[in-house]
């Protein structure tokens, strides 16, 4: 009787075994390309010593080794080898259809990128919106990625979350519902030049889990949300909360005033809006501002501009100036910079798009830019030691640093050079300026850092 007992604990332990190691499921049998197509470019893949290798072959678009299923919720796991002079990334929740751009492959990418840059881990999507989560919104995985050897990539998409690794430390972090299932494709970049004509990109230990998958807590992570009107549970984790409500007017007034404006500005469907007027800046319902002040902190917000139109969100706005107009601040310029005469304005472009207005000019970066019409996303970190950052639409296109020689050189030579210790405050509010255009605004939230 007790052997039969111990027999039956053993056959009970290694059936729980198999049932836990049997939750993972290979993509590539290690011999052949069975379970997998070839879309778009004609790059070459083959199978050697147990891996799947790509091969550059010049002026062929971008190529893809597609499995044959999709995936909607799943756990991906793989190792991969890159010539240091070649761009790749792994397709997941991707597509193909005739009616889109002829076939072309579009989705999300885990972006595989030895350059100096180094944005492997970062999140792309693919022949749609373009970068959705640089590196540079997490320096610290960036050096994470070893380069000449194989590294270890894991991809955790999870209904709306999707959690990305390189070499086991996290490396980017989306929250987003556009693609909700898709195939996982090898991608060989297209190449123009010849001396890059051969490269190699390498693939092996291709693993999936698709049954009872939950996504990681991954705190201290900063959190893409491209899902308007939501806060996700790692979002606030992270100490993010909404600026705006969508609903009412709470939490702001008019700039110089004690109530929020009766007129000028509208709020309809979780978006906030400045009306035209014909009377210029600040003749309608004027700056609005937080009624909270704020020193160190991340500032996101999506902006919608009409055509020719022209605001800004001002931060460390005191009201103690006596000024007539706009209240003053540091300003992150928005502007429809191919119809505002302002944009030709000031000195080196530093009146344009994302700009630290009348001071320092953004860069230029053409991806960052929407057409008019469309939603963006900008944002302003302020950080403890008063390094300041402007982003928009996932790209930093400038950083200064207040207080520095510069910086009050720059002041000095603008049109804030009359104001004593401009935009030097510890603490200032936050302002959405009326420039008499229509300018809207959505999905306002703050995260304040500590000093």
């Amino acid at each position: 009787m007790k052997n039969l007992f111990i027999l039956l604990l053993l056959l009970l332990f290694k059936t729980h075994s198999i049932a836990q190691t049997a939750q993972w499921q290979s993509l590539f049998n290690g011999k052949d390309l069975k379970g997998w197509k070839q879309l778009n470019g004609n790059a070459k893949y083959k199978i050697e010593n147990g891996e799947i290798v790509g091969t550059t072959v010049l002026n062929e678009p971008n190529s893809f080794l597609s499995t044959d299923k999709e995936y909607g919720d799943f756990i991906l796991e793989f190792e991969f080898r890159v010539d240091s002079t070649i761009n790749s990334g792994v397709q997941f929740r991707s597509e193909s259809k005739k009616d889109y751009k002829d076939g072309r492959v579009f989705g999300y990418q885990y972006e595989i990128d030895p350059s100096k840059r180094s944005w492997t881990g970062g999140i792309y999507d693919e022949s749609r919106r373009d970068w959705l989560y640089t590196l540079d919104l997490n320096p610290a995985a960036k050096t994470a990625f070893k380069q000449g050897g194989w590294n270890k990539a894991r991809i955790e998409a999870i209904g709306n979350s999707i959690i990305t690794w390189i070499n086991n430390v996290p490396a980017a972090y989306l929250v987003d519902d556009m693609s909700p299932k898709g195939f996982i494709a090898l991608q060989v970049h297209s190449i123009g030049n010849k001396k890059d004509e051969g490269k190699e990109i390498r693939w092996r230990n291709l693993r999936i889990q698709t049954t009872n998958v939950k996504p990681s807590t991954v705190n201290n992570l900063f959190v893409v949300n491209l899902i308007p009107g939501s806060l996700s549970e790692a979002e606030k984790r992270n100490g993010v909360s909404f600026l705006w409500d969508g609903k009412t007017t709470s939490g702001w007034r008019g700039a110089y005033k004690e109530k929020f404006p009766e007129k000028g500005w509208d709020i309809k469907d979780g978006v906030l809006s400045v009306l035209p007027t014909t009377g210029g800046e600040s003749t309608g319902g004027g700056d609005i501002v937080t009624t909270r002040q704020y020193d160190a902190f991340v500032f996101q917000f999506e902006f919608k501009l009409s055509e020719g139109a022209n605001s800004g969100v001002k931060y460390f706005v005191t009201e103690q100036e006596k000024n007539t107009g706009s209240a003053i601040g540091l300003e992150y310029q928005i502007l429809d910079d191919e119809r505002h005469p302002d944009a030709k304005e000031g000195v080196v472009g530093n009146r344009t798009l994302a700009s630290l207005y009348d001071l320092i000019p953004s860069i230029k970066e053409p991806r960052a830019r929407r057409p008019i019409g469309e939603w963006n996303r900008g944002m302003i970190i302020v950080y403890p030691d008063n390094k300041v950052e402007h982003w928009l639409n996932g790209w930093k296109v400038l950083e200064f640093q207040r207080g520095a020689p510069y910086y009050h050189a720059l002041v000095a030579r603008s049109k804030y050079g009359i104001w004593p210790n401009f935009g030097l405050a510890p603490k200032g509010h936050i302002l959405l300026q009326d420039h008499g255009n229509l300018v809207s605004f959505r999905n306002l939230k703050i995260q304040q850092l500590k000093w």
